[in-house]
């Protein structure tokens, strides 16, 4: 099994639009329970294709300015055009690095960021640089899922691996957030925890031979998943772990994956 997508490939950004779901269980739950306050300026920290940036433009109205920054250019590319078709005039899009914006010291009212915090390569540089760049009390709202994500699937993909991929893969769940590791990594930066709200959704298939083809999985997360296997062994055992999800599903109707997210919310301190 190959993942065959390439994130520069300005055709396959063209249809990224069409994988709304992980961004949008996410995104949901930020604009949920995000303060909308007008005449704010906003910075969505690794915005993509300009999601929750041009929404939250929208919703702000045009007494606030969002700002997105990532360091993907076709994906910006693609949010620059979505703004310019539906006319949303305040908002602008930079390329650049979480772990060292071009923006100067105190600069925005509100952060976000939708699901940016395990995909970060550097967390703590990024949460510093938010901190660097927020006025004084200013907010911090984040949206990412949480440990414990899919871990039916996990179940069921350890038990086709060997001793040595296996603790990759726990290393790999592992690197996902927690609500006390995010409190924690935010005081470190310098923003007070101010609350936290978690839901936990769900990603049905039909079994999984339908979950390991579906286009989203192929391009968040298979990668990682092959990671942990030796390319040698890797055919075959993508081959038992199809049919060991397939025989889960057989047995309980469908093939249900648990997904805990949370928003979490933090004041810069003074």
């Amino acid at each position: 099994m190959k993942n065959e997508f390439d994130l520069n490939d300005s055709q396959v950004v063209d249809v990224y639009d069409d994988l709304p779901m992980w961004s949008a269980m996410a995104g949901q739950l930020l604009l949920r329970h995000l303060p909308l306050d007008p005449k704010m300026s906003v910075l969505d920290v690794g915005c993509g294709t300009g999601f929750p940036t041009i929404e939250l433009a929208q919703r702000l109205g045009s007494a606030s300015h969002v700002t997105g920054i990532d360091s993907w250019p076709a994906a910006l590319a693609r949010a620059r055009r979505k703004a310019k078709i539906w006319e949303v005039g305040n908002v602008t899009l930079v390329d650049g690095d979480a772990k060292q914006m071009p923006f100067p010291d105190r600069s925005f009212d509100l952060i976000v960021s939708n699901l940016g915090l395990n995909n970060f390569d550097d967390p703590v540089t990024a949460m510093v640089e938010c901190r660097r760049v927020s006025r004084p009390k200013a907010l911090l709202a984040l949206a990412t899922n949480l440990q414990g994500t899919m871990a039916e699937f996990y179940v069921i993909f350890r038990t086709v691996l060997d001793a040595f991929a296996a603790a990759k893969l726990d290393a790999h769940v592992a690197h996902r957030a927690t609500i006390p590791g995010t409190f924690a990594l935010l005081k470190g930066a310098g923003f007070e925890p101010v609350r936290s709200a978690e839901e936990t959704l769900s990603m049905r298939f039909a079994n999984g031979s339908a979950l390991l083809r579906h286009s989203f999985i192929r391009l968040g997360f298979l990668p990682a998943w092959q990671d942990v296997i030796a390319e040698s062994k890797s055919e075959n055992v993508f081959e038992r772990l199809r049919a060991a999800l397939d025989d889960h599903a057989d047995k309980n109707g469908e093939l249900v994956l648990s997904v805990p997210m949370a928003y979490i919310e933090a004041r810069a301190t003074t």
